[in-house]
């Protein structure tokens, strides 16, 4: 359905699963955006050298050791690694992490050919500038969240706020959805870290004790890192 695609523009947005679906097929660059924590995560690994290999399914144990790696749990898990930024901050150059995510993995894993990237707010000027290396038509994906009670979609106000502070830095032509995106991002741009403290994700965190993960998550442009999927891991775009 044509009217969907947002192809009048170089530069589209749309939400999960179903806009990669959509928009995937007719991009040259998907950028997936999971503030909290998915894409956060990866840039904070990567940039410190690791490789990531994104996952979604009932069997990361055994992929992780088919690839000689760590495998990340869950943040109550007690594991050395998982999902929360803070885990990943003294990870050590060349370590190999499976990271299951409900969301930003299984989005990741569904780009076909177009490059994909994995974006946020710490790395949104990084990631805009090496999708514009990678192609023209650029479609940057808000992750979203999903309900407990039925799995459906749950927009969620972090991931847009990333997508509009991504495509904030991208010169195309913008469709409406994309530049609602961007007006999200200014609306907050000035104090990210309360804005995200106080979103619904965000205060699940706190109240998690994970308030530091909300911190990193904030921090607009402290990365440099622009994530890029090559043979099923993200290592740094221009390293593959």
């Amino acid at each position: 359905m044509p009217f969907y695609d947002q192809s009048a523009a170089d530069v589209r947005c749309e939400w999960g699963l179903q806009g990669v679906a959509h928009l995937a097929p007719i991009s040259d660059v998907v950028v997936i955006v999971d503030v909290l924590s998915f894409c956060t995560s990866v840039e904070i690994a990567v940039s410190r050298g690791a490789v990531v290999y994104p996952y979604r399914g009932d069997a990361a144990a055994e992929y992780a050791a088919s690839l000689g790696a760590e495998l990340a749990g869950f943040r109550a898990s007690g594991s050395t690694y998982s999902l929360s930024p803070q885990s990943l901050v003294s990870i050590p150059a060349g370590t190999r992490l499976v990271l299951p995510s409900p969301n930003g993995s299984t989005l990741s894993l569904h780009g076909g050919r177009a490059a994909t990237l994995a974006g946020c707010l710490r790395n949104a000027r990084a990631v805009a500038r090496a999708a514009e290396k990678l192609g023209r038509h650029i479609a940057v994906i808000p992750a979203g969240e999903r309900w407990r009670t039925d799995g459906s979609l749950r927009p969620a106000f972090e991931d847009l706020v990333g997508a509009g502070a991504v495509i904030s830095n991208l010169s195309s032509e913008r469709s409406p959805e994309a530049s609602a995106a961007v007006a999200a991002f200014e609306s907050v741009q000035s104090d990210l870290e309360q804005a995200l403290r106080a979103c619904s994700s965000g205060k699940e965190l706190i109240a998690r004790d994970h308030a530091q993960d909300v911190t990193l998550a904030a921090a607009l442009d402290a990365g440099a890192s622009a994530p890029l999927l090559h043979e099923g891991a993200y290592v740094e775009a221009g390293m593959n």
